[in-house]
């Protein structure tokens, strides 16, 4: 039997508790990431704040709203669901070409990781061999579309000159199928579907054309100029959390298993955690520190889309890039 002077001071703890743990979530400043996609295994630095804490050594709540592609995380960013969009240069042009005013913060992956995927029986080497084919793309609003585009018009080709066909994340199954003679994907997305029964194929690299960054955090020019502090505190979060996964792949792996949706096999989540930690490194960020952006080969993707026709209007991307806020 609970004495009542006892269960009174024990429930006079619980509340005084309660009102800590309240109060300490109450001093922590929200922050949500719009993401290009769902909770994948190669985003698992983010994924493991629950475990790592890194945002919240920081101050900092993180939030996570999943996308189907890097435009959908601007729009989800411009909605207001989230603060930072974690999206591709190609979309940010775009977004800029339609006048938003948005500055890009810091640089997740330095390498272009996107490409084009084929069976080597459909005979498609070059972008050139690309028309009257059907392509599968990740999502109308993803870097998948947006550097297919780009490869397309490079060789004077256009969308019109190919079927688009949406597949989804990751799905290399309409390929392997034989329902579309070639795939936009990426480097992780290749790997994937290897395990999942694609064959010998043909892969053309966008890098080889184009090595802008595959991934930028991008926030409105509003948001930046207002919460500089907190962005700050953001990008150390990020960096730190970006450091870890360099350097403990193996303890990342393992942490998938629970956070990402695809982490079910801990060997397949390791190989894809090593292969997007070597696209979060370039020359720039060796030199520099993770997170800082090569301006010139930006401006050159800028002028690239705009030669191409992707793009209507002269962005002067040394407006855009800001670099005060990266972590030294």
């Amino acid at each position: 039997m609970m004495f009542p002077r006892f269960a009174k001071s024990l429930t006079a703890f619980a509340a005084l508790a309660l009102a800590s743990t309240s109060a300490l979530a109450d001093d922590l400043t929200k922050a949500t990431i719009a993401g290009w996609g769902p909770a994948i295994s190669e985003i698992t630095n983010i994924l493991v704040e629950p475990d790592k804490g890194f945002f919240k050594a920081q101050g900092i709540d993180m939030g996570f709203v999943p996308g189907t592609g890097g435009g959908s995380a601007i729009v989800n960013m411009l909605s207001g669901a989230a603060d930072v969009a974690f999206t591709d240069p190609s979309s940010l042009y775009q977004a800029l070409d339609k006048g938003e005013r948005l500055v890009a913060i810091y640089n997740i992956y330095p390498q272009n990781v996107f490409n084009v995927v084929s069976p080597v029986d459909r005979g498609i080497k070059s972008a050139a061999d690309l028309k009257g084919k059907t392509v599968g793309v990740y999502s109308l609003n993803s870097g998948t579309r947006q550097n297919l585009l780009f490869l397309l018009h490079q060789v004077g080709l256009s969308e019109a000159d190919v079927t688009l066909q949406v597949t989804g994340l990751l799905n290399f199954a309409p390929v392997i199928q034989g329902q579309v003679d070639a795939t936009a994907a990426t480097d992780t997305g290749l790997y994937v579907g290897k395990l999942k029964g694609l064959g010998e194929v043909n892969v053309i690299n966008v890098a080889d054309s184009l090595n802008v960054p595959s991934d930028m955090f991008v926030v409105t020019d509003a948001y930046y100029n207002a919460n500089k502090p907190l962005l700050r505190r953001f990008l150390v979060a990020y960096r730190d959390s970006a450091a870890w996964m360099i350097a403990q792949p193996e303890e990342a792996a393992k942490l998938a298993i629970a956070r990402a949706i695809n982490g079910r096999d801990e060997a397949v989540n390791l190989d894809i955690i090593k292969i997007r930690n070597i696209s979060a490194q370039s020359e720039t960020t060796k030199a520099k520190g993770l997170g800082h952006f090569d301006l010139d080969l930006l401006q050159q993707g800028a002028d690239a889309y705009l030669a191409h026709g992707l793009i209507k209007s002269k962005l002067d991307m040394s407006q855009v890039i800001k670099s005060d806020l990266i972590p030294e």
